[in-house]
């Protein structure tokens, strides 16, 4: 696998769990509030929400050490 197709795979890995996480929170019709009261597409959030974007942002910090490392 070459750096290019690692660096774009983890990117775009990253960028989905972002929009994953925008849609956890997002008011869409659910049959429980979450734990901030109101209704959400995810009955965990913000919790799910949270871990969504940690995990994203350490998928982020690999992609730029890869990055960093490839340009020394």
């Amino acid at each position: 696998m070459s750096d290019y197709t690692r660096k774009t795979g983890l990117l775009v890995l990253a960028l989905i769990l972002v929009a994953l996480a925008i849609w956890t929170a997002l008011p869409l019709g659910a049959s429980k509030t979450n734990d901030l009261g109101y209704f959400s597409a995810c009955p965990f959030a913000p919790w799910s929400t949270l871990a969504l974007l940690l995990v994203a942002g350490v998928l982020w910090a690999i992609r730029q050490y890869l990055v960093t490392r490839a340009n020394s």
